[in-house]
């Protein structure tokens, strides 16, 4: 068959060889090719992903640009973002996907996480930001050695925070708007109109992904981002151990009680591996997030082992995704491509649920 033989039609049928692994259907059936064009040797092809740099995705283009290749065409493709729900709002316009990352206590390791999930993303060739909204212990500043003030710059009138950059990654915290020696002692409502206003007023620019470190438990902050980002997905974590796993159930309640979708539970210092001897210690227990993420029915997304290195990397300002690769270094980078493979796979399904319904 030759080039000028192969119509529209044609390709779409090729098309339909390409499944999508997620939802078990073709990517015709579900909506995800959302237009085509052909012209002069060109497919032109539209996509609705929603996960930039996704394993998952990036797979999935490949192989249509093998069956287009196949037709004899060259393959233009290009993504746009299906919405979650009908709750997004105008705020953040310019960000396609906020990952929100809880916990139900403190000192299992949150902020680590979202640092090496948004560096992580940003190795893969993302463009991240992260929103530091653990407004009563601003560590991520400290964690990605980030020490520079904020620009501000007017546009039409308004000023706008300019992040600054560190590791690739967009940043804004509010340790970077107080001096490192003052206390954070803010009520509630101060809390709420600090974090509304900077909603607001950061320039992000466009992102694919823009991860928020909450503050631990269940309170106003928590509720006032809910209530005001539109949140694609929420990484829960804890540790093993049954008092982290009690207080993160709870956490995984107040995400239902908002409609906001757990993309899953992730289990910090899981284990320890003793370097001299290479014994393996369950510090703080075992299987406590497997076993969470299977009574409240959202999936697991791995575990992550005690290892001091993490904790160095965090003291220097070095996230271990940016380390020389060890066992650690590889769990995170697979943390990163299981959250972006979930975003995928939720907007996806949002894609198929209305191309069906419609």
């Amino acid at each position: 068959m030759t080039t000028d033989a192969i119509s529209e039609s044609d390709l779409r049928d090729r098309l339909r060889a390409v499944d999508d692994p997620e939802l078990g259907a073709d990517i015709v059936s579900v909506g995800i090719l959302s237009d085509l064009a052909v012209d002069e040797g060109t497919a032109r092809i539209k996509l609705a992903l929603g996960a930039p740099h996704a394993p998952d995705e990036t797979a999935i283009a490949d192989r249509i640009r093998d069956v287009v290749n196949e037709a004899g065409l060259t393959a233009e493709l290009s993504a746009t973002v299906p919405p979650v729900d009908a709750h997004e709002t105008s705020v953040l316009p310019s960000v396609r996907n906020v990952i929100v990352v809880a916990s139900g206590k403190g000192g299992v390791g949150k902020s680590t996480i979202a640092v090496n999930l948004a560096t992580g993303l940003s190795d893969r060739g993302a463009d991240v930001g992260i929103f530091d909204a653990d407004v009563y212990g601003p560590n991520v500043p400290r964690m990605l050695n980030a020490d520079a003030d904020p620009d501000v710059t007017t546009v039409d009138g308004t000023d706008r925070i300019e992040p600054p950059t560190a590791h690739g990654v967009a940043l804004m915290s509010v340790g970077l708007l107080v001096d490192e020696d003052d206390p954070v002692v803010w009520r509630g409502p101060v809390a709420q109109n600090t974090l509304t206003n900077l909603f607001e007023d950061v320039s992000w620019g466009g992102l694919d992904y823009l991860i928020v470190d909450l503050p631990p438990g269940t309170g106003d902050v928590q509720m006032t981002v809910l209530q005001n980002l539109p949140v694609t997905g929420a990484v829960i974590v804890t540790t093993p151990q049954s008092v982290a796993v009690d207080d993160t159930r709870r956490g995984v309640e107040m995400f239902a009680e908002y409609g906001t979708n757990v993309l899953g539970v992730v289990e910090n210092m899981s284990g320890f591996v003793c370097p001299d001897c290479g014994g393996h210690h369950d510090v703080f227990g075992d299987d406590g997030g497997r076993s969470l993420a299977e009574a409240v029915d959202v999936p697991y997304l791995g575990s992550l082992p005690l290892d001091p290195t993490v904790r160095a990397g965090g003291d220097d300002g070095e996230p271990i995704v940016r380390r020389e690769s060890n066992d650690t270094a590889t769990a995170f980078e697979t943390l990163a491509e299981t959250v972006a493979n979930k975003i995928g796979a939720l907007r996806r399904h949002h894609r198929q649920q209305t191309t069906t319904s419609g």
